[in-house]
């Protein structure tokens, strides 16, 4: 199928696109008229849902472990072949933290995170921007956090490696903007999906920590994975032409 006007030829990349989050961009993008692939770590059953899930787009989902950067270059050679092109890639994935305070980290857990969201990030990135360079640009969209608006307790195995993903973006759009790619992040408050779910089942997020949160902020409320879906198409497609290296907070005011 070919695209709409908002999107070049090719496809969009979503990174960690098979649940949550992830699966809403997704299914976000290709309700916009463009072509998806979707990466997932082993549960294939729900990536296959999302790509038939998806309609009269062109779709594919790809087995990836983002921290091998070998299996990272074999993916993105086969979306190209598949595609044609990335036109976009939206970066949805994190790791399956708890919420231990900064004294309670082990060492284990901090080379864990790092290895799996910043490394895995770089593993990713420079193989789509290289090929961006070649293929006319493209939108690069990172899945961030709030966190890095207003700093939350217990958070930090989340923003420290989403804070340095952020910077990275930063620097590709003041580097890559002459090649026609931009690059622009989503911090995500509180969302009823993905890890807030588990840990909502574990007993984490409670009645009077929801209450209290909500308590907090201005829209009191909490938002859906269909609130960052929203800003991760506007940020991929042609509508967001003119800007790069933003942040915007889609939190319910959180951040404000």
């Amino acid at each position: 199928m070919m695209v709409t006007t908002n999107y070049p030829n090719g496809a969009a990349l979503v990174l960690g696109g098979s649940g949550g989050i992830g699966a809403a961009c997704a299914l976000g993008l290709a309700d916009d008229g463009n072509n998806v692939a979707i990466s997932y770590r082993s549960n294939s059953e729900a990536a296959n849902s999302v790509v038939a899930a998806m309609g009269n787009v062109d779709c594919s989902a790809h087995p990836l472990n983002v921290g091998d950067s070998s299996q990272c270059e074999q993916l993105i050679a086969d979306v190209i072949s598949q595609h044609g092109r990335i036109n976009a890639l939206v970066y949805a994935i994190g790791s399956n933290i708890g919420q231990p305070s900064v004294a309670e980290i082990s060492k284990q857990q901090w080379a864990e995170v790092m290895q799996n969201d910043l490394a895995g990030f770089m593993n990713v990135i420079q193989p789509v921007v290289t090929h961006m360079r070649e293929s006319g640009g493209g939108s690069l969209v990172h899945v961030s956090s709030a966190g890095l608006g207003r700093t939350p307790p217990r958070d930090a195995l989340s923003v420290a490696p989403k804070a340095a993903i952020d910077a990275l973006m930063k620097t590709i759009a003041t580097e890559e903007g002459e090649h026609g790619i931009r690059a622009n992040s989503i911090g995500v408050g509180v969302i009823e999906a993905g890890i807030f779910k588990r840990l909502e089942a574990e007993g984490v997020f409670d009645e009077n920590w929801k209450a209290a949160v909500k308590g907090a902020l201005p829209l009191k409320c909490f938002g859906e994975a269909e609130d960052i879906a929203n800003a991760a198409v506007f940020f991929a497609s042609a509508r967001s032409k003119y800007i790069t290296g933003q942040t915007l907070f889609v939190d319910g005011g959180y951040s404000a």
